[in-house]
This record gives C-alpha cells, structure tokens and sequence, in this order.
C-alpha cells in the first residue's frame, strides 16, 4: 500500500561575527574549553545581555536573499529548560514574531526541473554549550565557548517529500549561506546542521506523528537517517503500533536512529518575552542599505549564465549551486573559451570526483585547478586530445594532485605527451593510412557506395585501428568523406 512521506527541516547557521550574539566573547573554533566565555556567558548574577549588530545584519541579508518579510520590529523570547550546558536555564531566542517570515528555496530534483520549499521562519538566537564526556563516561565536563554563539535557526514547511529532495534543500541552503558570506558553512565544527522532522501517512489523509532527528551534520547523514526513520515508522504502523511523537538521534555506525526523549511542544518551553532586551527594530533604511550592498545572487547568476553564455537551464542551476561552483566555472569558461564544454566537465568528471570524495567546491584547493580543467579545454578543441584521452589526462591530473609550479597549459601538454596522448592531426599522414584502409577494405567500400552508412563506420573504425586510436576522429571523418566522393 502506498505512503507518503512528509518532511520538514529546521537549520542551525552559525552566523559569521567574530563575537557572541549577546556578548563581546569570541566565536572562534578550537580553543581550550571555557576560555571564550565571560561573565554574560555564563550567566553570573546582574550581567546583562547586549545585541550583536552584526548578527542583525546577517539576518537582514538571508531575508532578502530567500524573499522573505524582514520585520520592522521583531522580539526575543525566553525559551525555559534546564540542560547542564545552558547555564541560565533558558535560551534566548524568538518565538511569537521573528526576524524573517516566509521566502523559500528552490531545488534542484533529479529529473532536471526545479521545485520551491517555502520557509515559515528565521530567527535569531544564541547556542548553548557543550557537555563533554571522557573516560568512557566516568567523567563528564561542560565546556560553554559555544554558550552565546550566534545562529540564525531556518525553519522549512513540510514540503519535502522524500531523502533525496531533503539532502538538494540543505544543499541549496547551504549553498546560499556560504554564497552570502553569512556563515562558513563548516559542518565538521558544527557551523550548519539540520533537524529533520519526518512523517508518514496514507495519501489523503492528516499529517501523521512527527519524530525530530537532531543535529545532523553531514548530507549523507541527513539522507540516512531519513530513510531509515521512513522505513521504521511504516513498519510500527504496518505492525499495528503507534508513532510517539520523540526527539531522536542519528547512530551512523549503526545506521539507525534511537530515542532520545519525548518530543516537547511550546508550551512546555513557556517562552515569554525577555525582560532585559528591548524590541528588535530594523528601519526601512537599514534594509536598502543591506540590499544594495548584496551580492549577485545564485539566481540572478543563473538567468545570466543562460542569456549570455547560452547555457541550458538545468546547466546553469549546477553551475551556481554555491559559489565555490560558480568560481570554479567563470575561470574554466573564461580560460577554455567554451562556456558549454566547460559546464559539461563540470557536471561530468569534476563532479563525479567530489561526489567519490566527498568534497566540495568550496573546498579550498582541488587536485585540478580550474586553469588547468580549461587549458585541457583548449587541446579538445584544438584537436591535440581526443575526449576519451582527455578524460585519461584529467584522472592522471586528479591523481597527481594540485600543481602550483608552472603554467596551467604546460602542466596539460606535459601530461598528454607523457601519457602518449596526442592526437594525430597531419592531414598527409592521415591521407596515406586512409588510402592504405580503402585499398585492404573494398568490400566495405562498395557496401558503402551501395547505400549501406554502417559500412563508413566500419572503415573509420579500421583507420582509427591503424593510428592505435591517435587520429582525429574529426579529420578521418572529414578526410574519408572526400576520397569516398
């Protein structure tokens, strides 16, 4: 019987400020536990907590990217629960009316159209330390450097119907976040991490129970987890139990998720305003100022790419999925000449890498610099490499691993002569083993002169045999055309 699933994502971002949220304490990873809290982190007696601008502006920012309303006023609320590494024993945070309302991101799917989840909110707040356990948990410790830390918490409506669409909407948000330089993306160090809330019913028929899988830092997880908690909850239901709404938690090692506790709702946190922070207002001034100080957009650049570069749509899309993509392509394209060709290798041989490889466009140097995927270009148009042998030289190049000494076009001609690469293109030569290949084959050249097409495929194969493969295809085909008449 059919289900459908149901799937809404919450996104902790790290906004990049050098300091907390409500505090002057720094925000940067690695350092000794509790040496970057002070006395507002920790919530001593009479300190009292003072809005970070920067954190403001962020937000700013992402609401106009995604189309959302920024509000003019906005508040923060008290969001009430004891944890040992919430020393307050509230997180501030908004609730009633947050920073940002509505907007949405597009995703790719994989059928090459684009689909839209719609976002409900974006809010700001602070994070909450970090409880460390050692000794096989015969000591625990609270570390509260990220106490204070600011993040602005995205909230998708429940849009999203299977794994595979929830992996492309992080992806894209993702994308958008690093593009707009407002976090660094960093999901290693907890920097972006997702909380995916997952349902099931029978098509036509109410939401189902929700269970919330926390903190979920990678992409494979995020899919993961979620495949596995579709499967889980459908066996519960098709066994005849019922789904407990839960907070659970995502065991990578065992490919399962575990109940952490029952899931709370909001009253149980009983928000109300925070008495030491006054109204978030932002004037319309304000705003203008943050849009006209933005950054060319994915989709701006994307409708760029088609109308002057003659991209296809779906090309374009990839091509701007983040900009450590986009980066990579302008100095392929720029250097290759060939806008389509350079996108083709992009999606084909660099993509696949990354995806074996885990790894990035954003990454800081790839094994194959966009100089050097584009001056391997250059010697497929020019006619020096066929596209199988480019294919050959840029898995040596991968392998070899990034080259910072010489130049990009040198790297690529060194490659393709040591791997005997170079593709025959004297038109003399060519002619005389063309001549040669009609002279042993003319039962392939009468079926040909009879009307038989498969018979010149033949004959082009038996040419390229004799080169051991190192003609030009392009110039055997235009060559054996002429002596066929």
């Amino acid at each position: 019987m059919t289900w459908e699933v149901v799937i809404g994502i919450e996104t902790h971002v790290q906004l990049s400020t050098t300091s907390k949220i409500f505090s002057g304490s720094s925000t940067q990873f690695g350092a000794a536990p509790n040496t970057q809290a002070n006395a507002v982190d920790m919530a001593l007696p009479g300190v009292l907590p003072v809005m970070n601008r920067g954190a403001v502006q962020r937000a700013i920012q992402f609401g106009l990217a995604v189309g959302g309303q920024v509000a003019a006023v906005s508040q923060f609320e008290r969001k009430n629960y004891f944890y040992p590494d919430l020393p307050k024993a509230y997180q501030i945070s908004q609730y009633e009316v947050p920073v940002v309302s509505g907007g949405g991101i597009i995703i790719l799917l994989e059928d090459g159209s684009e689909k839209t989840i719609r976002l409900t909110r974006a809010h700001l707040e602070e994070d909450a330390g970090k409880s460390v356990h050692e000794g096989m948990g015969a000591f625990s410790g609270i570390d509260l450097n990220r106490a204070g830390t600011p993040l602005l918490e995205i909230v998708s409506e429940p849009d999203i119907a299977n794994a595979k669409e929830a992996v492309a909407y992080a992806k894209a948000l993702h994308g958008l976040v690093v593009w707009l330089g407002i976090c660094d993306g960093n999901m290693q160090e907890g920097s972006f991490r997702c909380d995916a809330n997952v349902s099931v019913r029978r098509p036509g028929t109410p939401l189902g129970t929700r269970r919330e899988i926390k903190n979920l830092n990678s992409f494979r997880f995020l899919e993961e987890a979620i495949n596995y908690e579709v499967r889980e909850q459908i066996r519960i239901i098709e066994d005849g139990g019922k789904i407990q709404q839960a907070t659970v938690l995502f065991d990578p090692d065992r490919g399962e998720t575990r109940v952490m506790r029952t899931k709370e709702d909001a009253h149980d946190y009983r928000y109300f305003p925070d008495p030491d922070l006054p109204p978030l207002t932002i004037d319309a001034d304000w705003i203008e100022r943050t849009r006209a100080a933005m950054p060319e957009l994915p989709a701006q650049l994307k409708a760029r790419y088609q109308t002057e570069y003659g991209l296809p749509a779906y090309d374009a899309a990839l091509m701007t999925q983040s900009r450590g993509a986009a980066r990579y392509f302008e100095v392929v394209r720029e250097r290759s000449g060939q806008p389509k060709l350079a996108a083709n290798w992009i999606m084909g041989e660099v993509s696949r890498r990354l995806n074996a490889e885990d790894r990035s466009f954003d990454d800081a140097q790839l094994p194959v610099d966009p100089s050097v995927l584009g001056s391997l270009i250059r010697r497929i148009t020019d006619g020096t490499l066929s596209n199988s042998g480019a294919k050959q030289v840029f898995e040596d190049l991968w392998v070899s691993g990034p080259r910072t000494e010489g130049d990009a076009q040198t790297l690529v001609d060194e490659a393709i002569d040591r791997l005997g690469l170079r593709q025959m293109s004297d038109t003399g030569a060519i002619e005389a083993i063309l001549d040669e290949v009609l002279a042993a084959n003319q039962k392939s050249v009468d079926e040909f002169r009879a009307g038989k097409d498969k018979a010149f495929n033949a004959l082009v194969g038996q040419a390229m045999k004799a080169t051991k493969g190192k003609a030009n295809p392009a110039l055997v085909n235009e060559l054996l055309k002429k002596k066929l008449g």
